[in-house]
This record gives C-alpha cells, structure tokens and sequence, in this order.
C-alpha cells in the first residue's frame, strides 16, 4: 500500500474528454461493445427501459435486455433499440437461478448492468452470485452493480471474497451504509456521508479497497474510488437530480462504457461526469425541480458531443 494517499482527481471537462473511448469512421454496431442488463420487474419497469435507453444514447453498439420469460412480451414492446434475452423461470417473475445463468453465460456480452428494478428474492441473489464468480472459462464480464445486486450483496457474509469479476458498485448512501454493516464497520463512525465531503472520500476509498472493486458513491459531488487508493470527485450538485430512475440511467451510461472497452475506474469516472453534464443542461433551461429521469438520456449524447469537442481543441 502507498505511503501517501494520492490527491484526488477533480474532474472537469478536459479530465473527462481524455477518457473518451474513440469512434473510428470505418465501424459497426459490433465495434462499439455488447451490453447485457439484467434489470426490471412489473412494478419496476422504468428502471429497465432507462438504463437501455441510458447505455443506447452513451455509445454501445448493441444492447441486450435479459428479463424473466413471463415478462419478456411486455418488455420486447417498449426497449425497441434494444434485444431480449428471455430468462427461465421456476415461477412466474421467479427465474430459475442455474438455468438463467446458463443462458446468460451462453450470451455474447462484453460488460453486464444487473440490479435496477428487480425483483428482491433469493434466486436473484444466487443468479447475481453466479454471475460474478469465477468462470471456467475465463474472467467474468465487468459488470456494473446497481439496486437490488448491491442490497442483494449485502445479505451474504464476504461476498467480496467470492467475486471474480471487474465490478463497480453505484451506491447511494444508504446502499452503502448498508454494505458497510454487512461487512462488519461500526457505521457510526463513518461520519456525515451526505455533507461531508472529506468522509465521503475517506469511506469511498475504504470500500473501495475492502471490496477490491471501484466503488461510485452517488450524491452531490459524487466520489469514485478504487482499489488502488486513486479517487476522483465529480463537480456536480444538482437538486434537480434527485428525482427517481436518474441513478438507472448512470448505471447505463458507465455500462455503455465499460462495454466500449474503457476499465472500471475509467468507465465510472466518464459515466458519472456525462451523467453530470446532462443533469447540469437540464437544469440550466428548467430549474432545480421537474427533471425527469427520461430526459436525461437524450442529453447525454450532447455531452458526449461537448467533450469529443473539447478533446479536438486540446489535440
């Protein structure tokens, strides 16, 4: 371990910009990575079509929606940029934890979103298990956590020590307090993770480092940790923000990312700071109230804009 905690990175859009992934002009959908999400329920639906439309708009050239069978129809319906990969069911809404992993594993995918809007049950929690433990035959796809993968989580004594994958955790805090007590931290002493800003990057980096995975922990100025004890904050607050399904539409942007080849610490950094900027855009034209999650996605393509912009003019 270093010495001397490295200073975090404050992110701005010439940091952002030199993280883009490139788009050569001689491409096709398959160029630009294969996203698998494991998301939705039937009281959770927006959560599945957000983050499809999210990792659409980021940049992934095709985008798969993984949804028990007995769903499938509805789903197929309304993520019409997207395919569906009918999950085996032991009930209705209950997937069959082996037989769905052997069907996502059988799926081409180059980065996983799992959690929003599921359905709590002890089958998603062993379907998420298997999907980030070791695979024969190689290491598993990075998948983001989101929602019910990390409340899920938090319900198994060291999940972290079972995990092969390259992961990033989105918590808010209180998904975070409550995988910090799964671990065994007296949360007490974690101190003000709301308006603290100096806690809020001691705990993420802690997790980050327990865990071995990038941690992002949500809210305003949002920190982004990693096992290496590299940390980088976000500039963003932005009450406008705080409205339901904006946190699924970041786990489909860092997604869309991760499947365009950028690394863990990377994808989290330019996911949160596009999310960032959308969010910012919005608000500018109505204020700090009545943003919708679903207007989120069609800025993040202007954002991404901005910095390819921004980019050419530092080349």
């Amino acid at each position: 371990m270093p010495s001397k905690v490295a200073s975090p990175i404050s992110l701005d859009d010439q940091t952002a910009a030199a993280l883009l992934p490139p788009r050569p002009a001689r491409s096709h959908k398959g160029s630009f990575g294969k996203l698998l999400v494991i998301a939705g329920s039937v009281d959770y639906a927006g959560a599945a079509f957000l983050v499809c439309t999210a990792a659409g708009r980021a940049g992934a050239g095709l985008v798969t929606l993984a949804i028990p069978e007995s769903l499938q129809p509805l789903f197929a319906a309304k993520v019409v940029e997207a395919t569906t990969l009918s999950l085996p069911e032991d009930d209705v809404e209950e997937v069959d934890p082996e037989d769905a992993l052997a069907r996502i594993l059988d799926h081409d995918h180059d980065a996983i979103v799992v959690g929003p809007g599921l359905r709590p049950s002890l089958s998603i929690t062993e379907l998420i298990r298997g999907l980030l433990s070791p695979d024969e035959d190689g290491e598993p796809a990075p998948a983001v956590l989101d929602a019910e993968a990390l409340r899920s989580l938090a319900t198994v004594d060291g999940w972290a020590n079972d995990v092969a994958a390259r992961c990033i955790l989105t918590p808010h805090v209180g998904e975070f307090v409550r995988l910090r007590a799964a671990d065994g931290v007296n949360t007490d002493k974690l101190g003000d993770l709301v308006f603290d800003d100096a806690k809020r990057l001691a705990a993420a980096r802690d997790a980050a480092c327990d865990w071995g995975q990038v941690v992002v922990l949500k809210g305003a100025k949002t920190v982004i940790a990693d096992p290496d004890r590299r940390t980088a904050v976000a500039p963003f607050e932005n009450p406008a923000l705080a409205s339901g399904g904006t946190g699924d539409v970041l786990s489909g942007t860092i997604g869309a990312l991760l499947a365009q080849g950028l690394g863990t610490f990377e994808a989290a950094q330019l996911g949160v700071y596009l999310h960032g900027m959308a969010g910012d855009a919005i608000r500018r034209r109505i204020g700090d109230a009545g943003l919708l999650a679903s207007d989120l996605t069609g800025e993040l393509p202007l954002a991404r804009k901005r910095l390819t912009e921004v980019a050419a003019a530092a080349r």
